[in-house]
This record gives structure tokens, sequence and C-alpha cells, in this order.
């Protein structure tokens, strides 16, 4: 935290953020050590801005655990996202978006690896409808991989009934066509008899 000291710019004091529609309360979060750690906030407290003097700020379009596991990020450097596997994606996902939107790169990265890791039976559907919405190509090539490889766990985990987006079954579709193709391709090759080793004249 060197950066907070000597930076007239900086605002000092505490700011109470009202969040979500509930408008539930994150506390005593220091305006100084958010700008330091991020362009958006630096932007929303600079000089000039009427959030500067604002004893409270309200926060619209996230959840309280979000946006909570955002500030705790900006203020201890430590991710939090949970202890249950199924709710750790979820909140990876969420919090990659308030990464993005508060401008956090390394939060953003830290997540995206995240939700790398949490590919598995139950998550890899909700996961690649959410990496086709937001254009996240790799994590959704791993996605469609992964359901494609794990195809009967998947649809054990509940993962097919989870499916909405009409862009992800064509997809999905396509994966299994691909595959049906391959496996004709390979009987085929196995029933072909083996060529002669030389002709005779």
């Amino acid at each position: 935290m060197a950066n907070t000291c000597g930076d007239a710019t900086l605002p000092q004091g505490m700011v109470t953020f009202l969040v979500g529609d509930d408008e539930e309360r994150v506390e005593h979060v220091s305006k100084c050590v958010l700008c330091v750690r991020s362009v958006f906030f630096r932007t929303m407290f600079g000089i000039g801005m009427k959030e500067r003097d604002a004893a409270v700020v309200t926060v619209r379009k996230t959840d309280l655990a979000t946006f909570t596991a955002l500030v705790r990020y900006l203020c201890t450097d430590q991710l939090d996202l949970g202890e249950e596997e199924g709710e750790q994606a979820r909140r990876a996902l969420d919090l990659r978006q308030l990464a993005q939107m508060y401008q956090v790169p390394r939060l953003e990265l830290l997540c995206a690896q995240a939700l790398q890791e949490s590919v598995a039976p139950a998550s890899a559907v909700p996961l690649l409808e959410a990496a086709h919405t937001t254009g996240d190509g790799r994590l959704l090539a791993q996605c469609r991989r992964f359901v494609a490889d794990h195809a009967a766990e998947v649809r054990a985990s509940g993962g097919v009934e989870q499916l909405r987006d009409l862009g992800v079954a064509k997809g999905l579709l396509g994966d299994a066509l691909d595959q049906v193709a391959e496996l004709k391709k390979g009987r085929r090759a196995r029933r072909r008899p083996d060529a002669p080793l030389c002709r005779v004249a």
C-alpha cells in the first residue's frame, strides 16, 4: 500500500456501499485503498466528483456476496470464491464480470483461471453457456471438449437439463455428430483388409 502515501489526490475517509435491489450494506471501506487498486474507483472518488465526499454509494446489478468478494480482494489481495464447488464456479463468473467493470485486470485473470480449473460434470454446461454469452473462446473450447469427452458423466449430473441457450445446444449437437462421424470412419478403417505389401505383375 505504499502508493497511498504522499498522494494528495487520493480521497480520505470511509465509504459504505448499498448493494443490489435490497441495498445490503458493505460498511467502512477505505476510499483511498479502493482508488489505489481500481481505476474505476479512482475516477469515481476523484477530485471534482460528487462521490468523493459521499459517505454512502449505491451499487446495482450485483449481489452482496460477489461485491463483498471484490472489496475483500481490493483490500487484502485475497480471492474468496466460497467453499462449495458449484458456488465457486458461479462466484468466479460473477466476480470476473465485476473485475471487468471495475477495471481490476489481475482479479479478472485469477477468476478466469479458477473457471478453467472448475470445469466438472455438474458445472460444464452452465460454464459453457456463460462462456458463449461472454465470448470467452478459451473457456468455451475447454467446456465443449470436456462435454464431448465426458458425455455420460455430464448427463448423469443433470447437465443436459441445465441447457437453456439454443446456440450452445446447436454447438453441442455439432460436436456429437462429429464424434459419430469419427467413430464410423474408425470402424470402416478396421473392417478394410490390409493392402498387399507388394503387387504381382
